[in-house]
């Protein structure tokens, strides 16, 4: 295992040995700087909080909970975008609460999925604001999934007299992060305070927080990208946060750089799609006046795979306004790993490597030279090393056993940063957390990731998950690449927009596409074209023929929570014929 030695990362220095403590350690020792700042519209600083406020907050809703929930036993946290949930979830964490974060719903299935993770929970008892409550009563109480539910807003003034509970100790465990949902229904990963403080150390070796570092995220509270570096990884550092709701960057990407470019935000993150549309806001002649991007010095990229193309334009268009390309960091990271296990280096640009895709469809990786073969080359951005604390393993995933150099594998995982498994699901986690080298019994326990790829150098490269793979005609292609084939094929076509699977009919194999379009694009380019690109795209990137290519309106594909496309089920959709043509 390759690591980076740095120096003394910035949490090291204390004692605190769980969150809440760290937080009381800033607490005492930074009272008066700002921790976390919400920015209305993504733009304009509405809510501050320094660590004295917040340590206070954090009490009273410690006290709040000793009288309405038990001690070990979890609550949904339900949040809007803002500080209240900073200052509930580090309440739970103090008075010894499991946490699990759940997106606002807006529809019936979003009150559906709330349910459902509640039961497996394990709770009934909800946490949220006034206005939430009231907002979920009005338009949803006569849903049947808020049976039985008791909604308690925090940001009302708690009940006098109430004592903070006791603080948890670093096994305890601090949240519920629940899966996406990308390949099976979300399971929720038990993360303690041992595990979050790894991580963020981790975090910290590789890409160091200097005293006048600043976080700037846009990513949802209830991801594990978001939950480590907007509000994790500040406290950590002692660096403030500054917090934007994902529906105002959705609604203009570029508010994410100029929040950076105004807060001289030097860490801040996102996955691969959302580097892509600054990139088209840029080049659809956006205005980028005002913009410098010259403090960044970490670009985290990860939550999905890293593409080449993104990376590289992200450097040429935005390299002028003063972002180093060296700042563009590929990471690899999961929840059940509390989020990062790799992360490229701080001091140079990303590596790339091209290899035959015929090969990489056997499981062997096969270097190319030059421009190679029409249709039989990928890039692929490697996703960095890890540092101490956590190992890299690829292995067989029928054997168990390590596959030798050039060959692809399952990635396995082990280190201070794997969660402690699933909540109540003994035997699930036996299988995912408790995996063991084949032939070798002191290798282990390791975290099997699902996840396919191999090492090169020392640096992990993704290849794409186990469960999406293509298998096509007895060989095995990679979603992703064919996805992005159809992504490029139209000017008009966004990322994350479409999906690709087989299907067995019974008498052949069959290569089926699902992509998007807006409205837009289907007056201007038709559905009919659109669907020639696809197959034309398709069959120049990867020799493929495609057999049904579906045209349906934005918005029709099913994604996970932190909006990725959830390809079984939008395969299953095709099978039951409920995918509506545009």
């Amino acid at each position: 295992m390759t690591t980076v030695q740095t120096a003394e990362a910035a949490g090291v220095g204390t004692s605190a040995q769980t969150l809440p403590g760290l937080l009381h350690h800033r607490a005492v020792t930074q009272p008066d700087q700002v921790a976390y700042v919400f920015l209305a519209n993504g733009e304009e600083p509405t809510e501050t909080v320094t660590y004295a406020e917040l340590h206070a907050a954090a009490a009273e809703r410690a006290g709040l909970l000793a009288r309405t929930a038990e001690r070990g036993a979890p609550v949904v946290l339900l949040y809007p975008s803002g500080l209240e949930f900073v200052r509930t979830l580090y309440g739970c964490m103090h008075a010894g609460v499991p946490a699990a974060p759940v997106q606002v719903p807006g529809r019936v299935t979003g009150v559906e999925r709330m349910r459902r993770i509640a039961d497996d929970a394990g709770t009934d008892l909800v946490l949220t604001t006034a206005a939430v409550r009231d907002d979920l009563m009005t338009r949803f109480g006569d849903v049947p999934a808020m049976k039985g539910l008791t909604l308690v807003a925090t940001d009302v003034p708690p009940p006098a007299g109430t004592a903070p509970a006791p603080r948890p100790l670093p096994v305890d465990i601090a949240l519920l992060q629940y899966t996406s949902g990308s390949t099976a229904d979300p399971k929720g990963v038990m993360v303690s305070h041992a595990n979050f403080l790894g991580n963020a150390r981790e975090i910290d070796l590789l890409w160091p927080c200097r005293p006048d570092g600043a976080v700037v995220s846009w990513l949802p509270f209830f991801h594990d990208m978001g939950m480590v570096k907007g509000i994790v990884l500040p406290l950590w550092a002692g660096i403030p946060s500054y917090l934007m709701a994902p529906e105002a960057f959705v609604r203009d990407p570029l508010r994410w750089l100029r929040a950076v470019s105004r807060f001289r935000g030097t860490h801040s993150a996102g996955p691969n799609f959302a580097f892509e549309l600054c990139v088209r806001a840029a080049r659809a002649g956006r205005d980028l006046g005002g913009i410098d991007l010259s403090s960044w010095r970490l670009a985290g990229n990860g939550a999905e795979r890293v593409r080449e193309p993104t990376v590289r334009a992200f450097a040429e268009v935005f390299g002028p306004l003063g972002f180093d390309p060296r700042a563009m960091c590929p990471c690899y990271g999961l929840a059940e790993n509390t989020l990062k296990a790799t992360g490229s280096r701080p001091d140079q640009e990303p590596f790339v490597l091209r290899v035959r895709a015929g090969a990489l469809t056997e499981n062997r990786v096969e270097m190319v030279i030059g421009e190679g073969e029409p249709g039989n080359v990928v890039d692929l951005v490697s996703t960095g090393i890890p540092v101490q604390g956590t190992r890299v393993r690829i292995v067989d995933p029928d054997t168990g056993r390590p596959c030798p150099h050039g060959r692809v594998g399952e990635i396995w995982l082990s280190g201070s940063s794997v969660a402690q498994g699933y909540w109540r699901r003994p035997a699930e986690t036996g299988t995912v957390f408790h995996a063991w080298i084949a032939g070798a019994e002191h290798e282990g326990p390791h975290l099997r990731t699902g996840d396919l790829g191999f090492l090169h150098d020392g640096e992990l490269y993704v290849a794409g998950r186990q469960k999406d793979l293509v298998v096509y005609r007895g060989r095995n292609f990679y979603p992703q690449d064919i996805e992005l084939s159809v992504e490029r094929c139209d000017p008009g076509l966004h990322p994350n927009s479409c999906a690709a699977f087989a299907v067995d009919d019974g008498a052949a194999e069959r290569l089926v596409v699902v992509v998007e379009a807006s409205g837009r694009t289907l007056r201007a380019t038709g559905a009919g074209t659109l669907r020639a690109r696809v197959r034309a795209a398709v069959h120049e990137g990867q020799r493929l023929a495609v057999d049904d290519v579906v045209v349906v309106r934005r918005g029709s594909l099913p994604v996970t929570s932190s909006g990725k496309v959830q390809r079984r089920l939008c395969r299953q959709l095709y099978l039951d014929g409920r995918l509506t043509p545009a």
